[in-house]
Protein backbone atom coordinates (compact mmCIF):
# COMPACT_ATOMS: atom_id res chain seq x y z
CA UNK A 1 0.00 0.00 0.00
CA UNK A 2 1.34 3.36 -0.86
CA UNK A 3 2.16 5.61 1.98
CA UNK A 4 1.01 9.30 0.39
CA UNK A 5 1.09 11.16 3.50
CA UNK A 6 5.02 9.94 3.50
CA UNK A 7 5.52 11.16 0.12
CA UNK A 8 4.06 14.84 1.79
CA UNK A 9 6.07 14.56 4.42
CA UNK A 10 9.70 13.73 2.02
CA UNK A 11 8.54 16.83 0.17
CA UNK A 12 7.91 18.77 2.99
CA UNK A 13 11.63 18.13 4.40
CA UNK A 14 12.69 19.56 0.92
CA UNK A 15 10.64 22.54 0.87
CA UNK A 16 11.60 23.56 4.74
CA UNK A 17 15.03 23.20 3.44
CA UNK A 18 14.47 25.89 0.41
CA UNK A 19 11.90 28.05 2.87
CA UNK A 20 9.03 26.94 -0.23
CA UNK A 21 5.93 26.14 -0.04
CA UNK A 22 4.49 24.12 -3.13
CA UNK A 23 1.42 24.78 -5.04
CA UNK A 24 0.45 21.38 -6.99
CA UNK A 25 -2.80 20.96 -9.33
CA UNK A 26 -4.06 17.93 -10.37
CA UNK A 27 -5.39 17.87 -14.39
CA UNK A 28 -8.26 18.98 -15.67
CA UNK A 29 -11.02 17.01 -16.89
CA UNK A 30 -9.97 16.67 -21.02
CA UNK A 31 -12.63 17.12 -23.69
CA UNK A 32 -12.23 13.82 -26.41
CA UNK A 33 -14.33 15.72 -28.71
CA UNK A 34 -17.59 18.05 -28.65
CA UNK A 35 -18.78 17.58 -25.20
CA UNK A 36 -17.37 13.77 -24.80
CA UNK A 37 -14.62 13.79 -22.09
CA UNK A 38 -11.59 11.33 -21.96
CA UNK A 39 -11.99 9.12 -18.85
CA UNK A 40 -9.52 11.50 -16.08
CA UNK A 41 -6.01 10.19 -15.07
CA UNK A 42 -4.62 12.58 -12.46
CA UNK A 43 -1.57 14.26 -12.89
CA UNK A 44 1.59 12.54 -11.74
CA UNK A 45 3.09 14.39 -9.18
CA UNK A 46 -0.31 15.33 -7.44
CA UNK A 47 -1.30 11.84 -6.71
CA UNK A 48 1.85 10.88 -5.48
CA UNK A 49 1.26 13.15 -3.08
CA UNK A 50 -2.41 12.95 -2.67
CA UNK A 51 -3.60 9.43 -3.59
CA UNK A 52 -6.73 11.34 -5.35
CA UNK A 53 -8.33 10.67 -8.36
CA UNK A 54 -10.76 14.42 -8.36
CA UNK A 55 -10.23 16.91 -11.30
CA UNK A 56 -10.50 20.41 -9.91
CA UNK A 57 -7.75 20.02 -7.09
CA UNK A 58 -4.96 21.77 -6.30
CA UNK A 59 -2.63 20.85 -3.12
CA UNK A 60 -1.00 23.19 -0.98
CA UNK A 61 2.02 22.02 1.19
CA UNK A 62 3.69 24.57 4.04
CA UNK A 63 6.74 23.86 5.19
CA UNK A 64 7.39 25.38 9.46
CA UNK A 65 8.88 28.58 9.10
CA UNK A 66 9.73 28.67 12.50
CA UNK A 67 10.34 26.15 15.20
CA UNK A 68 7.86 26.66 17.05
CA UNK A 69 5.46 26.42 13.98
CA UNK A 70 4.27 23.17 12.26
CA UNK A 71 4.19 21.93 8.22
CA UNK A 72 0.66 21.67 6.31
CA UNK A 73 -1.45 20.40 4.07
CA UNK A 74 -4.38 22.17 2.35
CA UNK A 75 -6.26 20.19 0.15
CA UNK A 76 -8.58 22.21 -2.11
CA UNK A 77 -10.91 20.18 -4.18
CA UNK A 78 -14.80 20.38 -5.30
CA UNK A 79 -17.38 20.31 -2.71
CA UNK A 80 -20.58 17.58 -2.85
CA UNK A 81 -23.32 18.09 -5.18
CA UNK A 82 -26.12 15.78 -5.67
CA UNK A 83 -26.93 16.94 -8.96
CA UNK A 84 -23.57 16.94 -10.97
CA UNK A 85 -22.94 13.69 -8.86
CA UNK A 86 -26.08 12.42 -10.01
CA UNK A 87 -24.93 13.22 -13.82
CA UNK A 88 -20.85 12.71 -13.54
CA UNK A 89 -20.15 10.81 -10.62
CA UNK A 90 -19.28 10.30 -6.90
CA UNK A 91 -17.35 13.34 -4.95
CA UNK A 92 -15.43 13.03 -1.93
CA UNK A 93 -16.54 16.35 -0.84
CA UNK A 94 -14.65 18.61 1.38
CA UNK A 95 -16.01 17.34 5.04
CA UNK A 96 -14.27 13.67 4.40
CA UNK A 97 -11.15 14.81 2.63
CA UNK A 98 -9.21 15.46 5.83
CA UNK A 99 -10.01 12.00 7.57
CA UNK A 100 -9.83 9.98 4.38
CA UNK A 101 -6.77 11.34 2.56
CA UNK A 102 -5.01 12.37 5.77
CA UNK A 103 -4.20 15.96 5.21
CA UNK A 104 -3.83 18.82 7.92
CA UNK A 105 -7.30 20.90 6.36
CA UNK A 106 -9.35 20.75 3.34
CA UNK A 107 -11.42 23.53 1.74
CA UNK A 108 -13.71 24.45 -1.19
CA UNK A 109 -11.49 24.87 -4.48
CA UNK A 110 -13.74 27.86 -5.20
CA UNK A 111 -11.60 29.83 -2.07
CA UNK A 112 -8.41 28.76 -3.88
CA UNK A 113 -7.14 32.04 -5.10
CA UNK A 114 -9.11 34.26 -2.20
CA UNK A 115 -6.91 32.10 0.03
CA UNK A 116 -3.71 31.37 -1.27
CA UNK A 117 -2.37 34.76 -0.79
CA UNK A 118 -2.48 34.55 3.17
CA UNK A 119 -0.84 30.95 2.92
CA UNK A 120 2.13 31.70 1.09
CA UNK A 121 2.96 34.75 3.11
CA UNK A 122 5.94 34.73 4.39
CA UNK A 123 7.86 32.00 1.90
CA UNK A 124 10.91 32.70 0.18
CA UNK A 125 9.76 30.43 -3.03
CA UNK A 126 6.89 28.80 -4.00
CA UNK A 127 7.40 25.33 -6.17
CA UNK A 128 4.69 25.37 -9.21
CA UNK A 129 5.03 24.18 -12.59
CA UNK A 130 4.37 26.57 -14.85
CA UNK A 131 3.35 26.33 -18.53
CA UNK A 132 0.64 23.60 -17.92
CA UNK A 133 -2.25 26.18 -17.56
CA UNK A 134 -1.65 29.44 -19.20
CA UNK A 135 -5.30 30.33 -16.90
CA UNK A 136 -4.14 29.23 -13.65
CA UNK A 137 -0.45 30.56 -14.24
CA UNK A 138 -2.56 33.79 -14.60
CA UNK A 139 -4.02 33.35 -11.54
CA UNK A 140 -0.65 32.66 -9.23
CA UNK A 141 1.15 35.48 -10.61
CA UNK A 142 -2.04 37.53 -9.61
CA UNK A 143 -1.62 36.19 -6.00
CA UNK A 144 2.62 37.44 -6.37
CA UNK A 145 1.55 40.85 -7.35
CA UNK A 146 -1.14 41.00 -4.12
CA UNK A 147 2.01 39.91 -2.00
CA UNK A 148 3.90 42.49 -3.23
CA UNK A 149 1.51 44.96 -3.10
CA UNK A 150 1.75 44.64 0.78
CA UNK A 151 5.24 44.16 1.33
CA UNK A 152 5.72 47.00 3.58
CA UNK A 153 3.20 45.37 6.05
CA UNK A 154 4.04 42.06 6.03
CA UNK A 155 6.93 39.73 5.06
CA UNK A 156 9.01 39.80 2.03
CA UNK A 157 7.05 37.92 -1.23
CA UNK A 158 8.06 34.91 -2.76
CA UNK A 159 10.88 35.78 -4.54
CA UNK A 160 11.24 32.96 -7.28
CA UNK A 161 9.03 30.23 -8.73
CA UNK A 162 10.95 27.10 -8.78
CA UNK A 163 10.10 24.12 -11.52
CA UNK A 164 9.26 20.76 -9.28
CA UNK A 165 12.19 19.29 -11.47
CA UNK A 166 15.20 20.11 -8.86
CA UNK A 167 12.68 18.76 -5.77
CA UNK A 168 9.90 16.64 -6.31
CA UNK A 169 10.90 15.02 -8.92
CA UNK A 170 14.15 13.77 -7.45
CA UNK A 171 12.03 11.88 -4.84
CA UNK A 172 9.43 10.47 -6.99
CA UNK A 173 13.17 8.92 -9.14
CA UNK A 174 13.35 6.40 -6.33
CA UNK A 175 10.27 4.37 -5.51
CA UNK A 176 9.62 3.06 -2.04
CA UNK A 177 8.13 -0.29 -1.28
CA UNK A 178 4.20 0.30 -2.00
CA UNK A 179 5.25 1.98 -5.61
CA UNK A 180 7.12 -1.18 -6.23
CA UNK A 181 4.17 -3.25 -5.49
CA UNK A 182 1.97 -1.48 -7.78
CA UNK A 183 4.51 -1.70 -10.15
CA UNK A 184 4.72 -5.53 -9.85
CA UNK A 185 1.29 -5.55 -10.18
CA UNK A 186 1.43 -3.61 -13.52
CA UNK A 187 4.53 -5.78 -14.77
CA UNK A 188 2.31 -9.33 -13.73
CA UNK A 189 -1.15 -8.41 -15.81
CA UNK A 190 1.28 -6.94 -18.71
CA UNK A 191 2.65 -10.35 -18.34
CA UNK A 192 -0.38 -12.04 -19.24
CA UNK A 193 -1.60 -9.61 -22.00
CA UNK A 194 1.38 -9.99 -23.79
CA UNK A 195 1.02 -14.13 -23.76
CA UNK A 196 -2.24 -13.55 -25.14
CA UNK A 197 -1.31 -11.51 -27.66
CA UNK A 198 1.37 -14.56 -28.59
CA UNK A 199 -1.34 -17.12 -28.46
CA UNK A 200 -3.65 -14.39 -30.44
CA UNK A 201 -1.66 -13.64 -33.48
CA UNK A 202 -1.72 -15.71 -37.03
CA UNK A 203 -1.90 -14.88 -40.52
CA UNK A 204 -5.31 -12.72 -41.52
CA UNK A 205 -5.97 -11.34 -37.77
CA UNK A 206 -5.70 -7.72 -37.92
CA UNK A 207 -3.38 -5.64 -35.80
CA UNK A 208 -6.28 -3.94 -33.72
CA UNK A 209 -7.51 -7.06 -32.81
CA UNK A 210 -4.47 -7.55 -30.72
CA UNK A 211 -4.70 -4.08 -29.77
CA UNK A 212 -7.86 -4.45 -28.21
CA UNK A 213 -6.88 -8.10 -26.17
CA UNK A 214 -4.22 -5.93 -24.66
CA UNK A 215 -6.76 -3.37 -23.93
CA UNK A 216 -9.16 -5.68 -22.51
CA UNK A 217 -6.73 -7.94 -20.81
CA UNK A 218 -5.45 -4.65 -18.74
CA UNK A 219 -8.70 -3.65 -17.19
CA UNK A 220 -10.27 -6.96 -16.77
CA UNK A 221 -7.29 -8.03 -14.40
CA UNK A 222 -7.40 -4.50 -12.35
CA UNK A 223 -5.24 -1.86 -14.36
CA UNK A 224 -6.34 1.25 -14.63
CA UNK A 225 -5.96 0.48 -18.64
CA UNK A 226 -2.58 0.50 -21.04
CA UNK A 227 0.15 2.95 -19.54
CA UNK A 228 0.02 4.43 -22.86
CA UNK A 229 -1.09 4.02 -26.32
CA UNK A 230 -0.58 0.57 -27.77
CA UNK A 231 1.96 -0.29 -30.65
CA UNK A 232 0.89 -3.37 -32.76
CA UNK A 233 3.27 -3.68 -35.42
CA UNK A 234 3.12 -5.56 -38.28
CA UNK A 235 6.10 -6.16 -40.68
CA UNK A 236 7.75 -3.32 -41.54
CA UNK A 237 5.41 -1.19 -39.38
CA UNK A 238 7.63 -2.25 -36.74
CA UNK A 239 10.64 -0.11 -38.11
CA UNK A 240 8.52 2.87 -36.91
CA UNK A 241 9.00 3.51 -33.54
CA UNK A 242 5.90 5.19 -32.61
CA UNK A 243 3.10 3.31 -34.53
CA UNK A 244 0.03 3.26 -33.70
CA UNK A 245 -2.44 3.12 -36.23
CA UNK A 246 -2.81 -0.58 -35.34
CA UNK A 247 -5.33 -0.81 -38.33
CA UNK A 248 -2.94 -3.50 -40.97
CA UNK A 249 -3.58 -7.09 -41.44
CA UNK A 250 -0.80 -9.48 -39.58
CA UNK A 251 0.92 -11.54 -43.14
CA UNK A 252 2.23 -15.12 -42.99
CA UNK A 253 6.15 -14.85 -42.62
CA UNK A 254 6.29 -11.51 -41.27
CA UNK A 255 7.01 -10.36 -37.44
CA UNK A 256 4.83 -8.37 -34.98
CA UNK A 257 6.35 -6.09 -32.43
CA UNK A 258 4.11 -5.39 -29.56
CA UNK A 259 4.89 -2.57 -27.47
CA UNK A 260 2.00 -2.45 -24.65
CA UNK A 261 2.37 -2.14 -20.68
CA UNK A 262 -0.48 -1.92 -17.99
CA UNK A 263 -0.96 0.95 -15.79
CA UNK A 264 -1.97 0.02 -11.96
CA UNK A 265 -2.93 2.29 -9.98
CA UNK A 266 -1.33 5.22 -12.22
CA UNK A 267 2.07 3.49 -12.35
CA UNK A 268 3.84 2.07 -15.65
CA UNK A 269 5.02 -0.92 -16.80
CA UNK A 270 6.21 -0.65 -20.74
CA UNK A 271 7.47 -4.11 -21.91
CA UNK A 272 7.90 -5.25 -25.55
CA UNK A 273 8.39 -8.11 -27.56
CA UNK A 274 9.05 -9.13 -30.92
CA UNK A 275 7.75 -12.81 -32.52
CA UNK A 276 6.86 -14.43 -35.31
CA UNK A 277 3.21 -14.30 -36.86
CA UNK A 278 3.12 -18.24 -37.94
CA UNK A 279 4.20 -18.94 -35.01
CA UNK A 280 8.27 -19.87 -36.03
CA UNK A 281 11.05 -17.05 -36.51
CA UNK A 282 13.00 -17.24 -40.67
CA UNK A 283 16.72 -18.05 -40.34
CA UNK A 284 17.06 -14.60 -41.10
CA UNK A 285 14.32 -13.10 -38.53
CA UNK A 286 16.48 -15.20 -35.79
CA UNK A 287 19.43 -13.76 -36.54
CA UNK A 288 18.42 -10.23 -36.30
CA UNK A 289 16.23 -11.53 -33.32
CA UNK A 290 18.96 -13.03 -31.52
CA UNK A 291 21.72 -10.00 -31.65
CA UNK A 292 19.05 -7.87 -30.08
CA UNK A 293 18.51 -10.37 -27.15
CA UNK A 294 22.28 -11.01 -26.82
CA UNK A 295 22.39 -6.93 -26.49
CA UNK A 296 19.41 -6.47 -23.89
CA UNK A 297 20.54 -9.44 -21.76
CA UNK A 298 24.03 -7.62 -21.39
CA UNK A 299 22.07 -4.29 -20.76
CA UNK A 300 20.22 -5.86 -18.29
CA UNK A 301 23.38 -7.46 -16.19
CA UNK A 302 24.67 -3.36 -16.39
CA UNK A 303 22.11 -2.35 -13.93
CA UNK A 304 23.82 -2.50 -10.78
CA UNK A 305 23.74 0.10 -7.85
CA UNK A 306 26.95 2.73 -8.23
CA UNK A 307 27.37 2.01 -12.18
CA UNK A 308 26.31 5.14 -14.81
CA UNK A 309 22.86 5.51 -16.20
CA UNK A 310 24.29 4.83 -19.52
CA UNK A 311 26.06 1.23 -18.48
CA UNK A 312 23.23 -0.34 -19.98
CA UNK A 313 23.45 1.39 -23.61
CA UNK A 314 27.08 1.04 -24.10
CA UNK A 315 27.12 -3.02 -23.32
CA UNK A 316 23.82 -3.03 -25.64
CA UNK A 317 25.54 -0.72 -28.47
CA UNK A 318 28.67 -3.09 -28.19
CA UNK A 319 26.62 -6.30 -29.05
CA UNK A 320 23.94 -4.66 -31.45
CA UNK A 321 27.94 -3.39 -33.75
CA UNK A 322 29.36 -6.79 -32.94
CA UNK A 323 26.09 -8.37 -34.60
CA UNK A 324 25.82 -6.34 -37.37
CA UNK A 325 29.21 -6.74 -38.15
CA UNK A 326 28.38 -10.41 -38.15
CA UNK A 327 25.60 -9.88 -40.24
CA UNK A 328 27.91 -7.76 -42.82
CA UNK A 329 25.46 -4.83 -42.22
CA UNK A 330 28.64 -2.70 -40.95
CA UNK A 331 32.29 -3.02 -41.80
CA UNK A 332 35.78 -3.15 -39.67
CA UNK A 333 35.96 -4.58 -36.42
CA UNK A 334 33.26 -4.57 -34.19
CA UNK A 335 34.87 -1.89 -31.64
CA UNK A 336 34.56 0.97 -34.21
CA UNK A 337 31.70 0.04 -35.58
CA UNK A 338 30.18 0.76 -32.12
CA UNK A 339 30.74 4.07 -32.80
CA UNK A 340 29.90 4.51 -36.74
CA UNK A 341 27.03 7.21 -37.52
CA UNK A 342 26.06 4.36 -39.46
CA UNK A 343 25.37 2.23 -36.33
CA UNK A 344 22.37 4.86 -35.12
CA UNK A 345 20.51 4.24 -38.47
CA UNK A 346 19.61 0.63 -37.47
CA UNK A 347 19.51 1.14 -33.45
CA UNK A 348 17.38 4.69 -33.82
CA UNK A 349 17.24 5.06 -30.11
CA UNK A 350 18.43 4.78 -26.79
CA UNK A 351 18.76 2.09 -24.41
CA UNK A 352 16.83 2.61 -21.33
CA UNK A 353 14.63 5.69 -19.65
CA UNK A 354 13.29 5.98 -16.05
CA UNK A 355 10.15 4.72 -15.28
CA UNK A 356 7.37 5.00 -12.79
CA UNK A 357 3.78 6.98 -12.54
CA UNK A 358 5.32 8.38 -16.39
CA UNK A 359 6.22 5.39 -18.81
CA UNK A 360 9.05 8.27 -19.29
CA UNK A 361 9.51 8.96 -15.52
CA UNK A 362 10.49 12.15 -13.87
CA UNK A 363 13.85 12.44 -12.72
CA UNK A 364 17.61 14.21 -13.95
CA UNK A 365 19.15 11.73 -16.18
CA UNK A 366 23.19 13.69 -15.78
CA UNK A 367 24.22 14.97 -12.36
CA UNK A 368 27.10 17.67 -12.52
CA UNK A 369 27.46 16.95 -16.70
CA UNK A 370 27.70 12.88 -15.89
CA UNK A 371 25.20 10.41 -16.28
CA UNK A 372 24.14 9.70 -12.78
CA UNK A 373 24.77 7.06 -10.53
CA UNK A 374 21.98 4.11 -10.35
CA UNK A 375 20.62 3.93 -6.65
CA UNK A 376 18.41 1.10 -4.82
CA UNK A 377 14.97 2.07 -5.63
CA UNK A 378 15.20 3.37 -9.40
CA UNK A 379 13.29 1.58 -12.31
CA UNK A 380 14.60 1.92 -15.97
CA UNK A 381 13.40 0.23 -19.00
CA UNK A 382 15.86 -1.47 -20.94
CA UNK A 383 14.68 -1.58 -24.60
CA UNK A 384 17.75 -2.71 -27.56
CA UNK A 385 16.46 -2.51 -31.24
CA UNK A 386 17.28 -2.83 -34.85
CA UNK A 387 15.34 -1.70 -37.28
CA UNK A 388 16.12 -2.07 -41.42
CA UNK A 389 13.28 -0.10 -42.98
CA UNK A 390 11.62 -2.23 -46.08
CA UNK A 391 12.72 0.80 -48.45
CA UNK A 392 16.81 1.22 -47.59
CA UNK A 393 18.93 -0.17 -50.80
CA UNK A 394 21.98 0.17 -48.57
CA UNK A 395 21.42 -2.97 -46.88
CA UNK A 396 20.76 -6.95 -48.20
CA UNK A 397 17.21 -7.36 -49.04
CA UNK A 398 16.87 -9.84 -46.64
CA UNK A 399 17.08 -7.64 -43.63
CA UNK A 400 14.48 -4.86 -45.00
CA UNK A 401 11.41 -4.18 -43.48
CA UNK A 402 12.75 -6.42 -40.16
CA UNK A 403 11.98 -4.51 -37.07
CA UNK A 404 13.10 -6.22 -33.89
CA UNK A 405 12.96 -4.61 -30.65
CA UNK A 406 12.91 -5.64 -26.96
CA UNK A 407 12.24 -4.57 -23.50
CA UNK A 408 11.68 -5.21 -19.93
CA UNK A 409 11.45 -3.23 -16.47
CA UNK A 410 14.19 -3.29 -14.31
CA UNK A 411 14.27 -2.40 -10.54
CA UNK A 412 17.98 -1.44 -9.46
CA UNK A 413 18.32 -3.55 -6.04
CA UNK A 414 21.16 -3.31 -3.20
CA UNK A 415 23.21 -6.28 -4.90
CA UNK A 416 22.15 -5.61 -8.30
CA UNK A 417 18.73 -5.75 -10.00
CA UNK A 418 15.42 -6.92 -10.46
CA UNK A 419 13.36 -7.59 -13.47
CA UNK A 420 9.96 -6.96 -12.52
CA UNK A 421 8.60 -7.91 -15.95
CA UNK A 422 10.46 -11.46 -15.57
CA UNK A 423 8.63 -14.26 -17.30
CA UNK A 424 7.43 -12.73 -20.15
CA UNK A 425 8.78 -15.06 -22.80
CA UNK A 426 11.64 -13.79 -24.98
CA UNK A 427 13.79 -16.59 -25.84
CA UNK A 428 13.00 -18.00 -29.19
CA UNK A 429 12.17 -21.10 -27.90
CA UNK A 430 9.71 -19.78 -25.50
CA UNK A 431 8.49 -17.25 -27.97
CA UNK A 432 7.58 -19.86 -30.72
CA UNK A 433 6.05 -21.97 -27.94
CA UNK A 434 3.86 -19.57 -26.11
CA UNK A 435 2.91 -18.83 -30.15
CA UNK A 436 2.61 -22.06 -31.16
CA UNK A 437 0.63 -23.18 -28.15
CA UNK A 438 -2.94 -22.20 -29.69
CA UNK A 439 -2.31 -23.44 -32.80
CA UNK A 440 -1.66 -26.62 -31.67
CA UNK A 441 -4.16 -26.78 -29.63
CA UNK A 442 -6.51 -25.49 -32.57
CA UNK A 443 -8.03 -22.72 -29.98
CA UNK A 444 -9.75 -19.81 -31.70
CA UNK A 445 -8.34 -16.58 -30.70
Amino acid sequence: MIDFAAHRRRFLDVLSAQRAAAVVATSPARLRNADTEHRFRPDSDFWWLTGFAEPESVLVLLPALEPESRARSVLFLRERDRERETWNGRRLGVESAAGALLVDEARAIGKLWTDLPALLRGYERIVYRTGVDEARDRELLAVLARLRATVKVAAPPPAAILDPQTSLHELRLVKDDGELEAMRRAARITREAHVAAMRAARPGVNEREIDALLDGTFRRLGGTGAAYTNIVAGGANATILHYIENREPLRDGELLLVDAGCEYDWYASDVTRTFPVNGRFSADQRAVYEIVLEAQLAAIEAVKPGLPFDAPHRAAVAKLAAGLARLGVLEGPPEEAATQQALQRFTLHRTSHWLGLDVHDCGAYLVDGAPRPLAPGMVLTVEPGLYFAADDETVDPRWRGIGVRIEDDVLVTPDGHEVLTRGIPKLVAEIEEACGAARLLGASP
